[in-house]
């Protein structure tokens, strides 16, 4: 066992002092001051070329990421261990009038002494094991362990039969504009060194599963996240004759309840299931008051998948919208003829039917009707929408496909269907590779001498649970499930871009170690040091070691 705990403590205490919030300068300031860092080691002294300060491709802010690499002399061997993390945070809003504090954990911790804790983080105060602050535990601790294994390593190359990379990247809570830009230059050193990526080690940090939960978890493999979005159109009226017309946010109410929670649309796949589906977002889009209804409404949901691809899960939002744009007609006409009955009014029957389309769907149907006018003007339109820097990727989405509806002969209400951010891909790990196969095997050996050593247990699991950059190392999509989502996002190729081929073409079996505590975006977010600092480094040492070995 490496003895390793005050230099990564230390490693953490420093990373997170420097306030690295996402999209602001403090990730610029974090990423120059780790350059300078490892670049003061002896062996990057001597090896300059094999450290890169490297700024975010097509990126909005100015932020950078580090990577360094260790090239072994015990062998020959060209096997490339990538170690991986990421340096933001989220705001320090939440910590109110500690804000001063939250990156300075001695000085948090002082403070939280006269603080009215609860039970639980009073005990962890307490206990002398814990480390309070923001990004102590999300994921500092594991960027510390992980560049504490640089410095090692790089102080003894000769124990390496072959070779580790250190990549410490931003906007990992946003928009992952620094792993999608790393991956241009891990490909680079790929074809220029002649690097064998044969595993991926992410150090996020894990927590309890459920109250009571005393497991460290180590994930193979991660979740998939998808944004599916609904524009919801209905039929204008004066809310004096509210059944002359239909009410979009009616419709949206009815697909929330449809897919909110529900249990049929969590993913199962070896063993482990998703949580369901919950609303993001629920809105009109009248701009301002009047006593119409609206016009159309907007609504998005956070979308786990394990298994399904961006196309199934299309198809799956597209039956149950249909169920809900039903229910909506049904209880609509319900509740007219109860109405026409106690005011003495004459029914007439509705004429309105479910109609659903994704956005490929009425793409390619306003194409056919309009040809090279209709694209020509939505080109125009994208372009100059782009303008405004205050609506982001969702949003602007929205307003692409409210354009493209104008343009529908038949404005009866429907609901499009599309996807308006970011698809984090899901990624399985299962042993169908020499290479995965071999990082399942260390990781379990790694395990095995590892947990006497600790007295809670370390359990692997197959997906990790939370949205991560190990989404972008690797992909178990094909082709159709992929081209589901560039067809299907209207803002793709202008306001939002991703370059899947690059992740395909890297394709490294991806597995996280990371540091284990809780309430992580919260202001009492902290992690436990004895597992953070000495188990979490000596389990991805004992993984290169069986890697490279």
């Amino acid at each position: 066992m490496l003895t390793c705990r005050e230099e990564v403590l230390a490693f953490t205490k420093q990373l997170v002092q420097i306030e690295s919030i996402v999209n602001t300068n403090g990730e610029k300031a974090i990423a120059q001051s780790l350059f300078k860092w490892v670049a003061s080691f002896p062996y990057f002294s001597l090896n300059p070329s094999q450290i890169h300060l490297e700024q975010t491709i097509d990126d909005e802010h100015e932020r950078y990421n580090v990577l360094a690499f260790v090239k072994g002399t015990k062998g020959s061997s060209n096997r490339t261990v990538i170690l991986m993390g990421h340096m933001d945070t989220v705001g320090i809003d939440d910590f109110n009038q500690l804000k001063q504090q939250a990156c300075n954990p001695d000085e948090l911790m002082n403070t939280l002494k006269n603080e009215n804790l609860p039970a639980a983080a009073k005990n962890h105060l307490d206990s002398g094991d814990w480390l309070f602050g923001r990004g102590v535990l999300d994921m500092k601790s594991g960027v510390a362990s992980n560049l504490y294994l640089l410095k090692y390593y790089s102080e003894h190359p000769e124990q390496l039969d072959g070779n580790i990379i250190f990549l410490a990247e931003c906007d990992e809570e946003d928009s992952s504009h620094g792993i999608l830009s790393a991956l241009k230059t891990l490909n680079s050193w790929k074809e220029e060194h002649g690097f064998h990526y044969t595993a991926a080690i992410n150090a996020d940090f894990v927590s309890a599963r459920y109250e009571g939960d005393e497991n460290r978890y180590i994930y193979k493999g991660t979740v998939g996240k998808l944004l599916p979005s609904f524009f919801i159109t209905g039929a204008e009226t004066h809310v004096g004759s509210c059944f002359e017309g239909l009410d979009p946010n009616f419709i949206a109410a009815e697909l929330t309840k449809q897919i909110n929670y529900n249990p049929e649309l969590c993913n199962e796949a070896y063993g482990e299931t998703t949580v369901p589906p919950v609303s993001l977002k629920q809105m009109d889009l009248k701009p301002s008051y009047t006593v119409q209804t609206a016009l159309s409404a907007y609504v998005y949901y956070n979308f786990f998948i394990h298994s399904w691809s961006p196309k199934e899960v299309l198809s799956k939002l597209k039956e149950q919208a249909m169920i809900a744009f039903s229910n909506s007609l049904s209880l609509f006409e319900e509740r007219f003829k109860q109405y026409c009955a106690i005011s003495k009014e004459p029914y007439m029957p509705i004429h309105w039917q479910p109609r659903v389309f994704t956005y490929e769907e009425i793409e390619q149907l306003l194409i056919q009707e309009n040809g090279e006018k209709f694209v020509t003007h939505m080109n125009a339109f994208k372009k100059n929408l782009l303008s405004n820097t205050e609506l982001d990727n969702r949003m602007f989405a929205a307003r692409v496909v409210e354009e493209a509806w104008k343009w529908m002969k038949d404005k009866d209400p429907a609901i499009i269907l599309f996807y308006s951010s970011l698809y984090s891909p899901r990624v399985e790990l299962t042993g169908k590779t020499d290479d995965e196969q071999l990082l399942i095997d260390a990781l379990d050996q790694a395990v095995e001498m590892v947990q006497p050593k600790y007295p809670y247990p370390i359990v692997t699991r197959n997906f990790f649970p939370y949205i991560s950059d190990m989404s972008f190392v690797a992909l178990s999509d094909d082709e159709e499930g992929i081209n589901a989502v560039s067809k299907n996002n209207p803002c793709w190729g202008t306001k939002h871009y991703v370059n899947y081929q690059d992740i395909r073409k890297l394709n490294v079996p991806v597995i996280n170690i990371g540091p284990y505590g809780v309430d992580a975006h919260k202001k009492l977010e902290r992690m436990e040091m004895t597992y953070s600092l000495e188990i979490v480094p000596n389990l991805t040492n004992y993984v290169i070691q069986k890697l490279l070995k």
